[in-house]
């Protein structure tokens, strides 16, 4: 289970080992990656907004490398929720994709599902090219939408009374962290894109 958000890694962490599944948690997608090479697990749930390594970074290293592609992702987002964003994570090779707040009922029965019956079958890792052009838009995408939600809540604190603003201002304080979160994974994307000569 890879999560950055202690609350909700705690939670479905919880409701997975009630359910008798051992679990191994990580909070960025670099964590996760020493921890698959330690022990391959048998089902990798992944947020896709997270520091370091997102969760399409992470399932795209996961699919290049043959001794992990095989294993089934799950991904989990309150962020990247458009159909673009959904399309790429299953041509990443994802087995599913679900929606934050998540349902524990649900939840539950895709994990069932898919630890019973696996992957139809083993996903090719998308080229790194066609992978960055890919994940490039996805992010200046949703930078495009974390400063209109940022612009749009600076708005409504200056017209709220005094009771109505600390929620609007922690509100506005994750947006702020989740486009600084985004902004720095665009700026290293394109970094690596310049050095490999790959056209934007």
């Amino acid at each position: 289970m890879v999560e950055d958000v202690p609350n909700v890694l705690e939670l479905l962490e919880v409701t997975l080992r009630f359910k008798g599944y051992p679990v191994v948690t990580a909070r960025d997608g670099l964590e996760a990656l020493e921890k698959v090479a330690e022990d391959r697990p048998a089902l990798i749930i992944t947020d896709i907004l997270m520091p370091n390594m997102d969760g399409y970074a992470l399932v795209h290293n996961l699919r290049k490398d043959p001794l992990t592609r095989h294993i089934p992702v799950i991904f989990v987002s309150a962020t990247y929720i458009t159909p673009e964003d959904r399309n790429f994570a299953l041509s990443m090779g994802s087995v599913r994709f679900i929606e934050k707040p998540i349902d524990a009922e649900d939840f539950l029965l895709t994990v069932a599902e898919i630890m019973t019956q696996g992957m139809d079958s083993v996903p090719q890792a998308m080229s790194d090219e066609k992978f960055y052009v890919g994940y490039r838009l996805r992010l200046e995408s949703k930078l495009r939408h974390k400063n209109t939600q940022i612009t749009r809540t600076e708005r409504l604190l200056s017209t709220l009374l005094s009771a109505q603003k600390p929620a609007f201002e922690t509100l506005l304080a994750q947006s702020i962290k989740d486009r600084d979160d985004i902004q720095n994974e665009l700026d290293e994307l394109l970094k690596l894109m310049d050095e490999l000569h790959i056209a934007e």
